[in-house]
């Protein structure tokens, strides 16, 4: 009976043979670069951004930091890091940048990603679909906490390292040494120590620093509809699934719970200044609201449900990226948020972990609800008491919370108001057009990006691609830094002086610009990067509490880490679309997705920038870019 509740229902999404943890030990650790590799690469990330003579100004004070307490300072971080070989170098300063910014999570960390809808139309209604994917959920988390998820591993040579044969062998490999075997078939396992935070887990506002909460022996399901909070259990004394039915049961009871949206509603606060949060969270516990907040923190995850049909992308990407504000929890490690007409999203917390992760959960959810649905739409929901299961929660309000959440309120719907989301999907060409002219689908699409702006604004700025380095224990991110002498060079020809250039000139610039790329992301993905390595540096050079050291206070590092273009990319067969908000007011977030044949680009911004132009230029740039790979010659 291992495996299946009293309903007969599968507990797990599969067993793999591997244990899900089997390579964690044996993953290698993050590598620190060289202190010369560091300064070389920021040096010329620095190049396009810089003139000549800011660029000899920089290029000083960086060679006099990797002669002087720059070499120090690698030092230190050399030897801390040899000192904590359970972990990388970069974990603690990740997690302290992260939990010590007090920007509110929404629109400025937490991103979202949106499902596709479910291939059988009648599976995308509002309760079948939310039960569906709640149980799937729910099985993933059980699949992974007994140890029976397939790790997650890279496979460049999948014929021969993705099989049952090397499986059945890996599985006996001891785990202190079992990623030199995937190594030895060119497989390379992937950090998964972040997984576990993806459920009953949250982000709890604390004066200065925020702390991340996880709870495992919670049982409960938190949703949310109408503003209003409800919980129930999903998991029974046992450990096992509640019956797929009495899910529905209680979904139902829900959906049809027709009591007002509350006057002040408590999802506003998760949408505050950190500290001010922190401190009406305080203000909550003293007030008698612990029982409800515990249950909310606690809780396996965040079901929000609501009550409006998507009209069409950009509606969709304001839902999942912030929605109305009431309906959401931020904290919660993530929100499944599932629309009237069946159209669901994930809006998930940044600082636990990383779209990698976030994307395998997305990935098996959305197999396990749509290829074996626990429900369909001829199964009755369980004739069960769901007046009894399912409790709403009320919070005990006093005059300075109903103060805090108006506030919060305004504060929200003002910032909300200023943000433009838009986005593009270009049909002329994708991955495969490219790969066949033997340039990377990534770089030309960041070429494009560099071209657009220069055609907007006629200049070259920060640009931030995000790079993961999870084939490290512990790894997070890495930056890619898209914006090189290459691509300035190629985009000043393509916008400023077409007609100058023969065809075969430009091809040429575009391949040198796709082989630079291919190097950095390398590079990057390796963790050999260079904004990291900087980074931790800074964090050991802070924390001793004197002054800065005159690298970090030059005014052209400061305007390197100012992001203006922001920019993350994935593919998935789950996937509809992705994005997430400027970093910085006069920037832009650009979520993007190379298909085989067209490319799909979302672009959020402030007033400060102008995003549909943005997406224009970009559009255009791409047709400059597809037109001179297959031999035309472009109009200015």
């Amino acid at each position: 009976r291992r495996g299946y509740s009293s309903a007969g229902s599968v507990e797990f999404l599969h067993r793999s043979v591997v244990p899900t943890m089997h390579y964690q030990k044996s993953l290698p650790r993050l590598p620190v670069p060289k202190l010369e590799d560091t300064i070389r690469r920021y040096l010329n990330a620095q190049k396009p951004l810089l003139n000549d003579d800011q660029f000899r100004k920089t290029e000083e004070l960086a060679h006099h930091f990797e002669k002087g307490v720059g070499r120090e300072l690698h030092e230190q971080l050399v030897a801390h890091d040899n000192q904590n070989k359970h972990t990388s170098y970069i974990t603690g300063p990740w997690f302290d940048m992260y939990l010590k910014a007090r920007e509110p999570v929404v629109l400025n960390f937490n991103a979202f990603m949106s499902f596709n809808p479910d291939p059988k139309s009648e599976y995308n209604d509002q309760l079948i679909r939310a039960t569906n994917m709640t149980v799937s959920a729910i099985r993933f988390m059980k699949t992974f906490r007994a140890g029976y998820l397939e790790p997650e591993v890279f496979h460049l040579n999948p014929e021969k390292s993705d099989t049952q044969i090397f499986k059945n062998i890996i599985r006996f490999v001891p785990s202190s040494v079992s990623w030199f075997g995937a190594y030895l078939v060119n497989a390379y396992p992937l950090d998964m120590s972040q997984y576990f935070r993806l459920f009953n887990s949250t982000r709890v506002p604390k004066l200065s620093r925020d702390e991340l909460y996880t709870d495992e022996q919670a049982k409960h399901l938190l949703v949310l509809r109408n503003g209003n909070f409800y919980v129930f259990d999903v998991i029974d004394r046992d450990g096992n699934m509640l019956k797929p039915s009495e899910i529905q049961a209680h979904l139902k009871y829900i959906l049809s719970d027709n009591s007002p949206a509350p006057a002040f509603p408590l999802g506003y606060l998760s949408s505050e200044n950190r500290d001010t949060w922190a401190l009406l969270r305080k203000n909550l516990l003293d007030n008698g609201n612990e029982e409800a907040l515990q249950k909310v923190d606690s809780a396996v995850f965040c079901l929000s449900l609501d009550d409006f049909h998507v009209k069409d992308f950009v509606h969709l990407s304001h839902t999942m990226l912030h929605g109305d504000g009431a309906n959401r929890w931020y904290d919660k490690s993530f929100n499944l948020i599932i629309t009237k007409d069946g159209t669901a999203g994930i809006n998930f917390e940044h600082s636990w972990g990383d779209g990698v992760a976030v994307l395998r959960f997305q990935n098996e959810v959305f197999k396990d609800s749509t290829k074996a649905p626990a429900i369909s739409p001829q199964s009755q929901p369980a004739s069960v008491d769901s007046s009894k299961a399912v409790q709403k929660l009320d919070f005990k309000l006093n005059d300075a919370l109903k103060a805090g959440i108006t506030k919060a309120k305004q504060k929200f719907d003002a910032t909300v108001e200023s943000l433009s989301l838009n986005m593009i999907q270009f049909h002329e060409g994708g991955k495969d057009l490219l790969k066949q002219k033997k340039v990377s689908p990534d770089a030309v699409a960041q070429l494009a990006f560099q071209m657009a702006f220069l055609r907007q604004y006629n200049q070259t700025v920060a640009t931030y691609e995000s790079c993961s380095t999870a084939a490290f224990k512990h790894g997070r991110t890495e930056t890619i830094r898209p914006a090189s002498v290459h691509t300035k060079k190629c985009s000043e020809a393509f916008v400023r002086e077409p007609s100058k250039h023969s065809t075969e000139d430009l091809q040429k610039l575009i391949v040198e610009c796709s082989k630079y790329h291919g190097r950095l992301t390398k590079e990057a993905a390796m963790g050999q990067g260079f904004d990291r390595h900087l980074f931790g540096l800074r964090h050991l050079a802070s924390a001793k509490g004197a002054a800065l050291p005159d690298f970090y206070q030059d005014q052209a590092y400061a305007q390197l880490n100012h992001n203006i273009i922001s920019t993350s990319t994935l593919v998935s067969p789950a996937v509809q679309l992705g994005g997430f908000g400027p970093v910085v007011s006069d920037g832009f977030g650009v979520g993007y997705q190379v298909h085989d044949d067209w490319i799909g680009c979302n672009v959020s911004s402030y007033p400060a920038r102008n995003g549909k132009e943005f997406l224009q230029c970009i559009n255009k740039s791409l047709e400059d870019i597809f037109n001179v790979l297959k031999g035309k010659k472009i109009g200015s």
